[in-house]
């Protein structure tokens, strides 16, 4: 959530009059996270959240506005995008897409113990079951293609230990997407993104999921590594926590259980998981784009993850 775009105070009041959420009264630039233009709307109505997109196009914004839309509507406690007179969600600030968004109560839990996993996890599967009948398609734009295109532009600026672990990861990655057990595993649309600074909570009572805009559909069980491999490990070392990895998978469990599949699979989906923020963040890292308040995430962390991942599977049978 940088700043790309600035915005004055006078274009967010006169987006917040066109979509009759009152008088601005304040406006701050959100700092963290890469992707898009993000500030905190103040308005004597309430408080929102300005985002502008940066990459993301006209094309392709409506599949996660609509799919906030649709959680929203079954009870899931996500962001519903504000709509104006004619019901758009979709509108435009400073030439880019915009979208405005209500300010999910609570705080990110930054320390989670098991019952905050446990609460991710049972939400994870309710948001799963809710999204299962959305009527829009829109891949993981982050998923295995854009893996395959990205780890030869990275490539360069890895030592040769570093270098060895991708090539052979992705090659692995590769032979498992196309396996029977990978095709078998049941899909729909997913967050892809849920890591700790995108949840909030009151205390150890979960208050949001936010943040879709790397949304898509996509194995149920690559969202579900891609929250243990943030929740579940030790962040200095990468090393695999077992008691909130079972919190968070029995509730996962409880509400929508394993198929056999996803049971078989999840040492592999961890290493996905793995692998694919260590790519990204190798790419804004050393390819960065200009930005106010921009911060990299350092790229060592998902390393350190993924040969954890490699070195000691984490086994279903041992979760849940």
């Amino acid at each position: 959530m940088a700043v790309f775009t600035e915005v004055t105070k006078a274009q967010a009041n006169d987006l917040m009059q066109a979509l009759n959420l009152g008088q601005l009264t304040a406006l701050r630039g959100i700092e963290g996270g890469i992707e898009n233009t993000n500030y905190f709307a103040t308005t004597d109505q309430g408080e929102y959240v300005l985002t502008l997109f940066e990459r993301l196009t006209r094309e392709q914004l409506p599949f996660y506005l609509y799919l906030m839309k649709h959680l929203a509507g079954r009870g899931i406690p996500v962001p519903d995008p504000a709509a104006n007179r004619d019901g758009d969600i979709l509108h435009t600030v400073s030439g880019k897409p915009a979208a405005v968004v209500n300010k999910l109560a609570g705080k990110s839990q930054l320390q989670p113990q098991a019952v905050h996993c446990a609460a991710v996890g049972g939400m994870l599967a309710r948001m799963h079951l809710a999204g299962a009948d959305f009527n829009r398609s829109q891949p993981n734009l982050r998923g295995l293609p854009w893996w395959n295109e990205t780890v030869p532009v990275v490539l360069p600026y890895l030592d040769e230990a570093q270098a060895t672990l991708l090539r052979s990861e992705l090659a692995y990655q590769n032979h498992i997407a196309s396996g029977a057990a990978y095709a078998a595993l049941p899909q729909g649309p997913v967050h892809a993104d849920l890591f700790r600074d995108n949840v909030m909570f009151d205390g150890e009572q979960l208050t949001g999921f936010f943040d879709f805009y790397f949304a898509g559909v996509d194995t149920w069980l690559f969202d579900l590594a891609v929250c243990l491999n943030d929740w579940c490990i030790d962040l200095p070392t990468g090393v695999h926590d077992a008691e909130r990895a079972q919190a968070m998978v029995r509730a996962y469990n409880q509400v929508r259980p394993l198929s056999a599949a996803e049971r078989e699979l999840l040492p592999a989906l961890l290493r996905a998981g793995a692998l694919r923020f260590w790519i990204s963040r190798l790419w804004d890292y050393h390819l960065p784009r200009e930005a106010s308040m921009l911060k990299p995430h350092d790229p060592a962390h998902f390393e350190r993850v993924l040969r954890a991942r490699v070195n000691h599977p984490v086994l279903a049978s041992g979760l849940v």
